[in-house]
């Protein structure tokens, strides 16, 4: 059967749905790792207006796609894809969801120097970087693109049904 046909069936509603809410989980995944990345790359001991106006609104989108990552992501696991008990059961699934926890939590640094940076912004002065700071922000936003490659790592062995 080289139809892509499932068990001889046509793809149904549930497959369409199944396929669109694992792209927007894709898609929130990719739109996470670029924010970050531009984060990381944008960032410097004396950012420009400019820079700190487009960093600011990075994060304000990182927020974002982390919360339809969760949202499309708990569609998969309840509604689509192998069910609750696959994934609930599955040690490197519980592993892959600490993870982005921890991720979350070495993320809320940033947004709130991000957002502290608000005032000179909205002023149209850059804002300023102590070096303690920097190297804060830096160390930060570097483990977060670790954790981000560790869920991953965990997210293929999972998906494998590998446990250990």
């Amino acid at each position: 059967m080289g139809s892509g046909w499932r068990n001889g069936c046509p793809p149904g509603p549930a497959d369409v749905y199944s396929a669109l809410f694992s792209f927007i989980h894709f898609a929130a995944v990719f739109g996470i790792v670029a924010t970050l990345f531009f984060e990381w790359l944008t960032l410097s001991p004396a950012p420009t207006l400019q820079e700190a106006r487009r960093i600011q609104r990075c994060d304000a989108w990182y927020g974002i796609l982390a919360a339809v990552l969760v949202a499309a992501g708990l569609m998969r696991v309840y509604f689509f894809e192998k069910g609750k008990d696959f994934y609930l059961i599955n040690p490197f699934f519980r592993l892959k969801i600490a993870l982005f926890a921890i991720v979350g939590l070495l993320s809320i640094y940033p947004t709130v120097r991000f957002l502290a940076w608000r005032k000179q912004t909205r002023i149209g002065q850059p804002p300023m970087v102590a070096a303690l700071e920097y190297s804060r922000l830096v160390l930060l936003l570097r483990l977060e693109l670790l954790g981000l490659l560790l869920i991953a790592a965990c997210a293929t062995l999972m998906a494998r049904g590998i446990h250990f």
